[in-house]
């Protein structure tokens, strides 16, 4: 069973290097290890994909060793946590906007005595089967991790409440669906969002972060104490390059 690097740099005070995948592209997770990433955010709010390609995905995951930290399409209790057995480091839930639905993800996802994740033992998570079911649950607890999406001003209102929460491991801001419902309520700026959800995860000790594509964004949110900084994704190295390539023809004389 591996370690995850993502919670390793948590507990050095360290940036964990995070990118972004939302299709089947087993060469990107080489790539990303490669390059020197932590963590792939893969996406399956907003892309979908087949069992079979999820499970090659962590697989090839785990051959490179790289965390994956799967954004889930649902919130379904056996759901969510065979995710975790089928080699997911962590989990990221969007829209958590209280401290009852950060509570009743918790019980999903972690053992006991955090919560009440059932066990299988017989997963990839497992190395498809650990004798010792009790060194199983430790190791899952202490090295898998749930994280959490503040995208509403409902949840920065409580986000000092869902922060105390134990078993949350991080916050993750989402700028697209927080940005929008700030802009139509006019409560607060994305920037004091941060400023409040940097707040209670320092007061809390918990980690915090999320998109930052720009390095004056990675530098702002970086001195705000955020560890999980994500700038890179295949639109954007596909695009760019894309883009770049097409150039040469004008260039062709």
């Amino acid at each position: 069973m591996r370690k995850s690097k993502t919670l390793s740099r948590i507990r050095d005070g360290e940036t964990i290097r995070t990118c972004v995948l939302g299709h089947y592209i087993p060469a990107y997770v080489c790539h990303a290890a490669r390059a020197g990433y932590d963590c792939l955010w893969l996406d399956l709010e907003h892309r979908a994909m087949s069992i079979h390609q999820i499970q090659a995905l962590l697989a090839y995951a785990h051959l490179y060793d790289i965390d994956v930290m799967l954004r889930a399409p649902t919130l379904e209790k056996t759901g969510l946590y065979r995710y975790l057995e089928e080699g997911a480091t962590g989990l990221l839930i969007p829209h958590v906007s209280t401290v009852e639905k950060a509570e009743m993800l918790v019980d999903a996802v972690k053992f006991p005595p955090l919560g009440d994740r059932g066990i299988d033992n017989a997963g990839l998570d497992a190395d498809f089967h650990i004798h010792d079911p009790d060194h199983y649950t430790q190791w899952a607890n202490r090295e898998t991790f749930l994280c959490v999406q503040i995208e509403t001003p409902e949840g920065v209102a409580n986000i000092d409440a869902i922060a105390a929460v134990e078993g949350v491991d991080m916050i993750f801001v989402g700028p697209g669906d927080l940005g929008l419902r700030l802009r139509q309520s006019g409560q607060m700026t994305i920037d004091q969002a941060w400023e409040t959800v940097a707040a209670a995860c320092k007061k809390h000790g918990v980690a915090f972060g999320g998109p930052t594509m720009t390095h004056d964004e990675m530098q702002k949110r970086h001195a705000q104490g955020a560890q999980l900084l994500v700038n890179s994704s295949e639109f954007g190295h596909f695009s760019q390059g894309l883009r770049e390539d097409s150039q040469r023809y004008n260039d062709l004389t």
